[in-house]
């Protein structure tokens, strides 16, 4: 919880209505530990892994024909990213990359929802270099079966796309050729990174904010009850940061598998 002592040790009650840091970077800054180029965020990335292998592990180390509550959940979240997300936006060749989309999405998700994780209370996926990264996978995952199922036809396609005007094509393909080989991964990149930037700033000023105003009732007075409804907002705030924590993973997900089936199927 360093950031959130960071917020409330640069507090000023008195005359301030939030409990800020002058810096808003403070709250994702995080040192290393001593004598190492660890820091907490290193050691919450591996959790997240563990955590995701631990969860497919024990519900499919021994697969019951009437399964446990355990395992009728995870059979649901795989059925789902595999029905739905990867046959469903590739086609039955989605089979193939189930397996790496089902991987990003429980990574994603458990990163998203250590946010609202009591003790840790910081997603990883709000640390550009981690969504960058899975970025770059999906990345290489959609151009590198692109050319593998297409050959060159299918940088051809994207830089001279024949179903324009072939008096359109050169300026078409001139934007394709930027969509599809550097916004891509850096949208993807950026729309989980900044959605989960702005409700860990969101949630973490305004739950400091309440607790800090509650607790200097007896000094500031009247001006203090005005913490219930910054704490109260925080809650608030927090059940809707667990809907985007779920959300922002499906839709990384689903992003990566039309980027696959554009590459799969690249005349659709």
């Amino acid at each position: 919880m360093d950031h959130v002592i960071l917020a409330v040790e640069n507090c000023d009650y008195v005359n301030e209505p939030v409990c800020a840091p002058e810096d808003v970077s403070e709250l994702f800054v995080f040192p290393n530990f001593p004598g190492t180029n660890i820091n907490r965020v290193v050691i919450l990335t591996f959790l997240a892994m563990l955590i995701v292998m631990a969860l497919l592990y024990f519900a499919y180390r021994k697969p019951r024909l009437v399964p446990t509550k355990f395992q009728a959940i995870m059979d649901s979240l795989t059925s789902f990213v595999k029905d739905e997300v990867a046959i469903g936006i590739i086609g039955p060749e989605g089979v193939k990359y189930f397996p790496y989309l089902l991987s990003v999405f429980m990574f994603v998700l458990v990163g998203n929802l250590f946010e609202i994780t009591p003790f840790i209370n910081f997603p990883i996926t709000s640390r550009m270099a981690i969504p960058a990264f899975l970025a770059i996978v999906t990345w290489f995952l959609f151009v590198f079966v692109g050319f593998a199922k297409n050959g060159f036809g299918y940088f051809l396609d994207v830089v001279w796309p024949k179903t324009v005007p072939i008096a359109m094509r050169p300026l078409v393909g001139i934007i394709e050729f930027f969509s599809v080989y550097f916004i891509r991964p850096f949208s993807l990149a950026v729309r989980l990174f900044a959605n989960m930037v702005a409700g860990h700033v969101m949630l973490s000023l305004l739950l400091v904010t309440g607790l800090v105003f509650i607790t200097a009732i007896p000094e500031i007075g009247v001006k203090g009850v005005f913490g219930f409804a910054w704490f109260g907002l925080g809650l608030a705030i927090f059940v809707f940061e667990m809907m985007v924590a779920v959300l922002q993973a499906y839709i990384f997900t689903l992003l990566s598998a039309v980027y696959i089936q554009t590459s799969v199927h690249p005349e659709h």
